[in-house]
């Protein structure tokens, strides 16, 4: 049995205790009409009356026809009277409010009635000889325009599983294992575009280019390069303004760079000449950026990554060589890992710290080398693990206690991160005292030490972290409950860190902008929580997610937690770092482009390539000179075959 019976199936709603369906139903209204008005190509509109922003998608399906979506917030909708209003009324208000856009055509109607959007998803496609497809088993937004496409290739997929498998069980079998990762991927794309045309009014501030390259952007699969090799002018444009503003902000000449066209891939044929260089902006990465007195070189920065490679809290050579090989791979920041405040803050008893005299000298070492021998700015992370802490190494037992010399934890509430986790001990306000002390003995070090930037960690479950999340404060005094109460040490913390760290000498914050797991922290909480960092004196917020207790359900994907940054920037106005999954430049360049951060973090592609910035520049033919001792890279051509 085949049910294609759409959105609303009914024989999906028969077998649900089987395909357990889960259905997302989004808050904006829209309403799906029809006009005689043939539009060339997918056509948005953005207009604004006394009720609030209206937006269209409209597309030409046949010659002379055109799909007319008319989409607004709810409580756009509702002041406008639509609520109430019948499909006669509903074809009026639209053709009086877009009649400039419509040029005189009509609206047309087919059972047009106002609803919101539903996200379904199911955990199961097929229960004995039933399979779903389309709409009935997954649903993508329609300004992705996936819809037909999917159920289409779902029966294509449906049809081959059967031709090649006797057994009905088995082939519907392999038609979910075949289908499913495409479609959740497209999914995730049509729901970054969902929540893009739900928040526009976030973005009607800006500037029109802008504003156009966050549009054809919005899914984070369209991405800079994408639209460089279709409308290089297009682009042209975005990086020459782009390349102004960041100078502005910055204090510095309107960068203009020779760049060269990107090299051809390598083959046997002789090398033709090298084609001049073309006086141009530069890519978004490669622009500077300004936090109090420390300018960047660039927009990449190497994110934090735990090495557990220290000797009693004292960094090493393999510090040295990983720190030092990034920074000359031309990263404009790097940040060591989460430096701990204490001995019994360290999250193994190989992480490093900064609360003993020796660490100083061997950070001092690495920060020299980086200063020195690059033009990379380099960052500490302070933080304390909280009830994370006195575990093993992260390839011996993620978050798994020590065999064996366990020393106390301490947390807001006595709460273990596993059950088999130490019970950590409810933190006292003299404890708290303590805490903050370290964190001031910490910073002066770092001071000392000569970093560029500070960094507190409180996101991922750590200590002061575990403060701010309700899953993991239980208290019920001043410091626990509401979120101003909850947010009340962290704050304490920051406001004596920032006035011991030198004033011209930038900080961030790092957060976990949701729990992944019901009741816990969510993106709203976390622009919230970025205020009043703001208010404090933060200069960015480095915004990631989850980690915060072990039963998290986490949204993976490309460039997952990107909208956590978005939102934060433009909604605080706060400078901010995305971080999570961006893996190339031309991520980088669209995320920064796009005004969705003002930097980018990124983990593992630089443990794969510590010269990423270099070979990304290369690649989009950017100069970047190579330190002297690697002079005979400058006249270098890779080959890659």
């Amino acid at each position: 049995m085949l049910a294609a019976d759409g959105a609303n199936s009914a024989t999906r709603e028969r077998y649900r205790e089987h395909f357990r369906p889960a259905a997302d139903v989004r808050p904006n209204k829209f309403v799906w009409l029809g006009t005689s008005r043939p539009f060339p190509a997918f056509t948005f509109y953005f207009k604004t009356d006394p009720h609030g922003l209206w937006r269209v998608h409209a597309y030409q399906y046949e010659p002379g026809r055109s799909t007319f979506i008319v989409e607004a917030r709810d409580e756009t909708w509702q002041a406008a009277g639509l609520a109430r209003a019948g499909e006669a009324e509903t074809l009026a208000f639209c053709e009086r409010l877009f009649a400039a856009e419509l040029d005189g055509h009509r609206l047309l109607s087919n059972r047009s009635i106002w609803r919101s959007f539903p996200t379904i998803r199911n955990e199961r496609w097929h229960h004995e000889n039933v399979a779903l497809i389309g709409d009935a088993a997954h649903t993508a937004h329609f300004s992705v325009g996936s819809g037909t496409k999917l159920a289409m290739e779902d029966a294509i997929a449906l049809a081959r599983a059967l031709a090649t498998h006797e057994r009905i069980s088995d082939a519907l079998a392999a038609y979910e294992e075949a289908r499913r990762p495409a479609v959740e991927s497209l999914q995730r794309a049509a729901h970054a575009s969902l929540q893009w045309f739900e928040d526009t009014e976030r973005y009607m501030t800006l500037e029109p280019l802008q504003f156009a390259f966050t549009l054809l952007t919005r899914s984070l699969r369209v991405t800079h390069q994408n639209l460089k090799v279709r409308d290089p002018a297009f682009v042209g444009r975005v990086d020459t303004w782009f390349a102004a503003k960041a100078a502005e902000q910055a204090g510095v000449a309107v960068p203009a760079l020779a760049i060269r066209p990107p090299p051809a891939a390598a083959s046997a044929a002789p090398p033709k000449p090298e084609a001049p260089a073309v006086l141009s902006a530069p890519p978004p990465m490669f622009t500077p950026f300004r936090l109090r007195g420390l300018l960047l070189p660039n927009r990449v920065v190497v994110s934090p990554m735990s090495q557990y490679s220290a000797d009693d809290g004292t960094p090493n050579d393999w510090h040295l060589v990983h720190l030092g090989a990034r920074a000359v791979g031309g990263a404009g920041l790097v940040f060591a890992e989460m430096t701990d405040v204490s001995a019994e803050a360290r999250i193994t008893p190989w992480c490093p710290g900064l609360y003993q005299p020796q660490h100083v000298a061997a950070w001092k070492r690495i920060v020299d080398f980086v200063h020195g021998n690059s033009l990379a700015k380099i960052a500490v992370q302070l933080g304390h693990a909280g009830r994370k802490a006195s575990t093993r190494r992260l390839w011996e037992g993620d978050n798994e206690p020590l065999p064996a010399g366990n020393w106390p934890v301490v947390a807001p509430s006595a709460i273990p991160y596993y059950p088999h986790s130490q019970v950590p001990k409810e933190i006292t306000r003299a404890e708290m005292e303590v805490v903050t002390a370290d964190f001031v003995r910490a910073t002066r070090l770092a001071a000392l030490a000569g970093f560029d930037l500070l960094e507190i960690h409180m996101a991922h479950g750590y200590l002061l972290a575990s403060f701010v999340s309700p899953l993991t404060n239980r208290r019920t005094d001043e410091y626990g409950g509401s979120l101003e109460n909850r947010m009340r040490f962290p704050l304490e913390v920051f406001d004596a860190v920032r006035a011991a760290w030198p004033a011209d000498r930038p900080m961030s914050v790092r957060i976990s902008a949701v729990d992944w797991y019901p009741g816990g922290h969510e993106p709203a909480d976390a622009v919230e929580v970025a205020r009043l960092f703001k208010a404090h004196g933060c200069d960015a917020m480095d915004v990631s997610a989850g980690q915060t207790v072990a039963e998290q359900r986490p949204v993976y994907g490309r460039l997952f937690q990107t909208p956590f940054a978005d939102r934060i920037r433009h909604e605080v106005g706060i400078a901010t770092m995305a971080v999570g999954n961006v893996s190339s430049y031309a991520d980088v360049n669209t995320i920064l482009a796009a005004g969705r951060a003002d930097l980018c973090l990124l983990a593992r592609a630089h443990l794969w390539d510590p010269y990423w910035t270099r070979h990304a520049a290369y690649e989009l033919g950017v100069p970047m000179k190579w330190p002297g001792q690697y002079d005979a890279l400058n006249r270098f051509r890779p080959r890659f075959t």
